[in-house]
């Protein structure tokens, strides 16, 4: 809760709560029993009134702590423990912690004092920061690390960190002499890239955590949103471009990471399926009596021009060139998936034995004039396979604005039937006769022309 306002003191203060402290265990040889082990030199291990577990205590919200690698010549600094620690209203604060220290909070945020009855009293032993910024420059401080690697040689002994919600990159460098640390902001760029209020850069710009490999460089990861569960980022690597080291002079050799268990072999739960060319060439494509008139003889299947096959399908090659017969047609239309002209679908194929194609039939299965050619002829449709009105529609109406309307009540009425015996088959050899159009005269209605 903010403002920690637990207890007389706090949480922090209370060194029986685990509640705002550094906390250290020991998590190794837990096979068995506890799931971690209190070291034997921890600072409280015998005070009745404090948990073993604590390490340091009166801490607020810490966020990424780190240890120091020590200078690589002189091992200079190795093992110090930095930490970010979140402030409440005003100061974020780097704390350098240290074994059994106190750092103040709820009784001081940064170098301010946060609960003044508390702040005035001497008893607390309070250690300050070594580094505090207000909210102007960030809200919420996040950790980083002391630069050891070999590469940029300027970075040494740099602690490098960043705030969450302004994006800033700044670092800490120490006064060997003082012991007092200087801030400086690390800078991306040219001129006034730096200048306050603009941010820096154009990396994204909430810095959610720091990280180092095994040679010592330093990486952060930020995201474009400020959420620390967002499932985005980017992470970057820390240069310097102004000097590098020699080349050759950085061989890391990786170390061998020893394993606790076994491995454990990776077997992918979906099998990889081939696929085949997904989508044919346009002349395979053609229809298959274009491909026996360009076939050189009669015995040879069609091919394309890429010298292939052009065959979508075996059956479509069984037969070409003059043995392409009505029913041949209708199978490699069918099997090898084109789809044939609507005219070529209402006439019968001619075949071997010849004769002349007969008038396609209409709807009502009688040849030459029907009364769907009647209608057509009204409405101005000349075609000649155009789509006959099937026997259960009618047609109202005359020229373009003509709509076909379903048959209602008056189809049941003994004229409409009357009308509807026209379409008879006529002996063969007589010329078909042109049936009467009907005037239909339904129980109480007016008569209407069909």
């Amino acid at each position: 809760m903010a403002g920690d306002p637990f207890g007389k003191f706090g949480n922090a203060q209370n060194k029986s709560a685990l509640l705002g402290k550094v906390l250290r265990i020991d998590v190794d040889r837990n096979e068995r029993g506890p799931l971690y082990h209190i070291p034997p030199d921890n600072p409280f291990v015998g005070d009745p009134a404090a948990r073993p577990e604590v390490y340091a205590f009166g801490v607020r919200n810490m966020w990424r702590c780190s240890f120091d690698r020590g200078d690589p010549a002189s091992g200079a600094g190795r093992g110090r423990l930095f930490c970010g620690d979140v402030g409440q209203n005003k100061f974020e604060e780097v704390d350098l912690v240290e074994r059994g220290r106190n750092y103040g909070w709820r009784a001081r945020e940064g170098f301010e004092c946060y609960d003044r009855k508390l702040c005035a009293n001497t008893s607390l032993d309070d250690v300050l920061p070594i580094f505090a910024y207000p909210h102007k420059l960030g809200k919420s401080v996040t950790g980083g690390y002391v630069y050891r690697g070999c590469e940029y040689p300027n970075l040494n002994g740099l602690y490098i960190f960043g705030d969450f919600m302004s994006g800033r990159l700044m670092s800490l460098r120490e006064n060997l002499g003082t012991g007092q640390w200087r801030y400086s902001e690390i800078c991306m760029g040219r001129g006034q890239t730096c200048a306050f209020p603009g941010l820096i850069n154009n990396y994204y710009p909430h810095v959610i955590s720091f990280a180092e490999d095994e040679a010592g460089e330093l990486y952060f990861m930020s995201t474009g949103v400020p959420s620390a569960t967002v499932a985005r980022g980017v992470v970057y690597k820390m240069i310097d471009p102004s000097r590098r080291a020699p080349p050759g002079k950085c061989q890391i050799q990786p170390a061998h990471v020893r394993l606790r268990s076994r491995l454990v072999p990776f077997v992918p739960k979906e099998k990889f399926i081939r696929r085949t060319e997904s989508t044919p060439r346009p002349e395979d494509r053609e229809h298959p009596a274009a491909h026996s008139a360009r076939a050189h003889h009669q015995g040879s299947p069609p091919q394309s021009p890429h010298g292939r096959s052009a065959c979508a399908h075996p059956a479509a090659c069984t037969a070409h060139g003059a043995a392409w017969t009505a029913a041949g047609r209708r199978a490699a239309a069918g099997t090898a998936g084109h789809r044939r002209p609507r005219a070529l679908q209402r006439r019968r194929a001619s075949g071997a034995a010849g004769g002349p194609e007969p008038r396609p039939r209409a709807r009502g299965g009688v040849r030459g004039r029907t009364l769907g050619h009647r209608v057509r002829r009204r409405l101005g449709h000349q075609g000649r396979h155009r789509r006959v009105p099937p026997a259960g529609l009618r047609v109202r109406g005359a020229g373009r604005q003509a709509r076909r309307v379903r048959r209602g009540p008056r189809a049941a009425h003994p004229a409409g039937r009357r009308a509807l015996r026209g379409q008879r088959a006529q002996p063969a050899g007589v010329r078909p006769r042109r049936p009467r159009l009907a005037q239909l005269r339904p129980p109480g209605g007016r008569r209407r022309r069909v």
